[in-house]
C-alpha cells in the first residue's frame, strides 16, 4: 500500500460549524438583534453559495468580511470557541490522527489565524496547515486577507496540493465544491464527502464516497480508528409505529434508521430485514425462523412491548441474535386500564354510555354497583398483577390471586392454591397472563363455568389465551355479566384494516384495540427503554435484561479490545479460546463466561495489538455461533 495523505477541510468538517459565521456571531453580539439576525442570515447565505459552487470563493470570502468589524481580539475568543466545537468523529479518533500527523494535511478557505490554534490540540502540524491569512491595522482591525495567497481564489486548493507533489495515495476529506475540485483536477485518488455536520446535494452526486464520519474512512481505508464498526453502518428497521423517542435514539448514536408505521408479513419482512442489524417491533410482527435465517447481519432485535411470544427466542439463540424487550416500562399504563375499567363494568357504564348516544335516556340504579367491597381475581401475578393489586386494595377491592410460580402475596391479597378455586371465589376475574404455548385457549367454557354467576371478565393480556366463541356466550347467557378486552386472536395489522369479533355489539362490553400500555408516558418510557438496552449491548457487549442470552453487566472498553464469542454451550470452548490466546502471546486483562442451557457467552479484554490470524483462528473454534471485536 503506497503511503496515504489526508487533505481536510476545516470548515464544517473538521469542526462542526463555519467559522466565519461564528466570528459573526462574536462581532455582532451587541448589535440591535433585528440588524444582527439580518446580517447573520446574509453570511450564512453567501457561505452556502460559496460551498456548493454558485458563488467563486473570493467573491464569497470579500462579501462575508465586507458586512463584520473584525478585531484580532474576535480572532483569539473564536479559535476558543471553535476548540469547543470539533466535529465528534475526530474527537474520538484523536490518538489516531496524531500518528498520522505526518501526512495530514488541513487546507482550508479559511485563516491559520484561528486553524492552527484548534488543530495544535490535536498533535497536528502548523506547517501542514495551508490556509488564508487576515491583514490587519495598527489597532488589531482586520482590514482584509492576503491576496496573494490562492486559497483566496477558486481553485485555490488544487493548487496547494499540486504544489506539495505528494507521492503516495492522496484521500481529500471536505464537504463542499472545492473539496471535490480537488479530486476532479487529479490530484487526489479519493473524494470522500463528510456529511456529519452538513451535507450538499450538489456536491453528493459527484463524490467518491459519503462518510457520515472519520470513523467510516478509517473503516473503509482498514486504518486504526476508535471504534471496530462505523456507527453509520448501522441499519435499523423500526415497525408497528414505536415511539419517535427510539428513532432519536438511534439517530443521535449516529445508526440508520427505517421506520414504519405497521407491522410486516412473514414474507414481508424476510425481504426488507436482510441487510438490518436492529430489528424493533411491538406486538403485531412475528419473527419466524425463516425471517431471522434471511437476516445475515441480525444482531438485535427490540419488543417494544412487554411479551416476546411473537419472536421465536430459539431460532434467535441458534443465529445469535440478542433480544431486549421491556418488562416493566408499560405496567403503570394497563394496571390503569384495568382499574378504569373495572369501575366502568361494575358500574353497567357501557351500556349506559351507548343508549345516551342512541338519545336513550335510562336513570336508574340498577345493575349499578360499587368496586368496594368486591372481590377482584388476578389470574397472573406478575409485574402488572401484583401492581395491580396494590391499586385494587386501595380502591377497597379485596383482592385474590393465581399464579403458576410461587410469588409472594403484596398487602392483604390473598393466594389460590388453584385456578378453580379463584373462579369461584371472586366477582372480578382479570388475566394477566403471558403468551406462552401453554396458555393458548386456556380459558374457555369449562373456566367461564367455574365463575360466579354475573361476574365481571377482562383480558387485557394475550389474544390467544381466550376462546373468544366462549366468552361471548357467557355474556349472552348471563354467566359473565359484562367484559373488558382489549387483546384478540386476530388483529388488523394497521388502523386502516378494518377489526371483526364476536364480540361486537354485546351488552355491558368494552373493546379496546390493544391500547392497554398505549399512553404517551408508556410508549415514550418503552421508546428509551429498549434502545439503551440495545446500544449499550452493540457498545459494551452487556447483555443485562436480554430474554435470551446469558445476562452479563459489562462496562465500556478503555485502552483495551475486547472479545466478544457467543457459542454452543458445550464443554471446552473457553479452553480452546485461551489455547489460541496463549499461542498468540495475548496478555488477557480480563475475561468473563456465562452460559444458560443454549449458549455460552465468553468476553474478553485483551492487549490492543494482535494479529487478524488470531481474530481467524478464533471465528473458526467448531461451537462457534457469532464472533465481533468491540472497541
Amino acid at each position: 500500500m503506497k503511503k496515504p495523505y489526508f487533505i481536510i477541510d476545516f470548515d464544517s468538517t473538521f469542526t462542526r460549524v463555519e467559522a466565519l459565521d461564528v466570528l459573526a456571531e462574536i462581532v455582532l453580539s451587541h448589535t440591535h438583534p433585528k440588524k444582527r439576525e439580518k446580517v447573520l442570515q446574509q453570511i450564512q447565505d453567501i457561505t452556502n453559495q460559496g460551498m456548493d459552487g454558485s458563488l467563486d470563493f473570493r467573491s464569497s470570502l470579500t462579501q462575508r468580511l465586507a458586512l463584520l468589524h473584525v478585531h484580532r481580539e474576535d480572532i483569539q475568543e473564536l479559535a476558543e470557541r471553535l476548540k469547543k466545537q470539533v466535529s465528534p468523529s475526530f474527537l474520538r479518533n484523536q490518538t489516531h490522527l496524531n500518528a498520522l500527523r505526518e501526512t495530514v494535511y488541513v487546507v482550508s478557505n479559511g485563516f491559520t489565524d484561528f486553524i492552527v490554534p484548534v488543530i495544535a490540540d490535536y498533535g497536528l502540524l502548523a506547517e501542514n496547515v495551508f490556509a488564508n491569512e487576515f491583514l490587519y491595522d495598527e489597532e488589531g482591525f482586520v482590514t482584509g486577507f492576503n491576496p496573494d495567497i490562492p486559497l483566496s481564489r477558486s481553485g485555490g486548493k488544487s493548487q496547494v496540493i499540486k504544489s506539495l507533489k505528494l507521492k503516495g495515495d492522496v484521500y481529500v476529506i471536505g464537504d463542499g465544491a472545492n473539496d471535490l475540485e480537488i479530486r476532479k483536477a487529479g490530484f487526489a485518488n479519493k473524494f470522500y464527502l463528510f456529511t456529519e455536520n452538513v451535507e450538499r446535494e450538489k456536491v453528493k452526486k459527484e463524490a467518491d464516497h459519503v462518510a457520515p464520519s472519520f470513523d467510516e474512512i478509517l473503516y473503509e481505508l482498514k486504518m486504526s480508528r476508535s471504534l471496530s464498526y462505523p456507527k453509520n453502518r448501522i441499519k435499523v428497521l423500526l415497525l408497528e409505529g414505536v415511539h419517535p423517542a427510539a428513532v432519536d435514539l438511534f439517530e443521535k448514536e449516529g445508526y440508520q434508521v427505517e421506520y414504519l408505521e405497521t407491522a410486516l408479513s412473514e414474507e414481508e419482512l424476510c425481504k426488507k430485514i436482510k441487510n438490518v442489524n436492529i430489528l424493533g417491533i411491538r406486538s403485531k410482527t412475528q419473527v419466524t425462523e425463516k425471517a431471522i435465517a434471511s437476516a445475515k447481519r441480525l444482531i438485535n432485535i427490540g419488543a417494544f412491548c412487554i411479551g416476546t411470544n411473537q419472536i421465536d427466542l430459539e431460532a434467535c439463540t441458534k443465529y445469535g441474535v440478542a433480544v431486549f424487550n421491556a418488562p416493566f416500562s408499560n405496567t403503570r399504563s394497563v394496571v390503569e386500564l384495568a382499574i378504569a375499567e373495572i369501575i366502568m363494568l361494575v358500574r353497567n357504564l357501557p351500556d349506559k354510555a351507548r343508549a345516551m348516544h342512541n338519545g336513550k335516556w335510562e336513570k336508574s340504579a340498577r345493575a349499578a354497583h360499587e368496586v368496594r367491597g368486591k372481590k377482584l381475581g388476578i389470574v397472573g401475578y406478575g409485574n402488572i398483577g401484583s401492581q395491580l393489586s396494590v391499586l385494587a386494595e386501595a380502591l377497597g377491592l379485596e383482592v385474590y390471586f393465581y399464579d403458576i410460580a410461587d410469588k409472594l402475596a403484596l398487602g392483604n391479597a390473598r393466594k389460590c392454591s388453584s385456578l378453580e378455586e379463584l373462579l369461584s371465589t371472586v366477582d372480578i376475574v382479570t388475566l394477566h397472563i403471558d403468551g406462552r404455548p401453554e396458555n393458548d385457549r386456556i380459558f374457555g367454557p369449562e373456566q367461564f363455568a367455574m365463575m360466579k354467576d354475573g361476574a365481571i371478565f377482562l383480558n387485557l393480556a394475550r389474544g390467544q389465551v381466550v376462546q373468544v366463541e366462549a366468552l361471548r356466550d357467557a355474556i349472552l347467557s348471563g354467566k359473565a355479566g359484562g367484559c373488558a378486552v382489549d387483546v384478540f386472536p386476530r388483529e388488523p395489522k394497521s388502523n386502516n384494516e378494518p377489526f371483526e369479533s364476536e364480540l361486537v355489539g354485546l351488552p355491558n362490553t368494552i373493546l379496546t384495540p390493544h391500547i392497554g400500555g398505549s399512553t404517551a408516558e408508556a410508549q415514550e418510557n418503552i421508546g428509551q427503554f429498549v434502545p439503551n438496552k440495545i446500544i449499550q449491548y452493540i457498545n459494551t457487549g452487556s447483555t443485562t435484561g436480554s430474554v435470551n442470552f446469558p445476562n452479563v453487566q459489562l462496562q465500556g472498553v478503555k485502552d483495551a479490545h475486547r472479545l466478544l464469542h457467543i457459542h454452543h454451550n458445550v464443554p471446552n470452548v473457553l479452553a480452546q479460546i485461551d489455547q489460541i490466546l496463549g499461542k498468540h502471546n495475548i496478555n488477557i486483562l480480563s475475561q468473563y463466561l456465562k452460559t444458560n442451557e443454549k449458549i455460552g457467552y465468553v468476553i474478553t479484554d485483551v492487549d490492543q495489538a494482535y494479529s487478524q490470524e488470531l481474530i481467524d483462528e478464533l471465528k473458526q473454534i467448531a461451537p462457534t455461533i457469532w464472533f465481533r471485536v468491540l472497541y
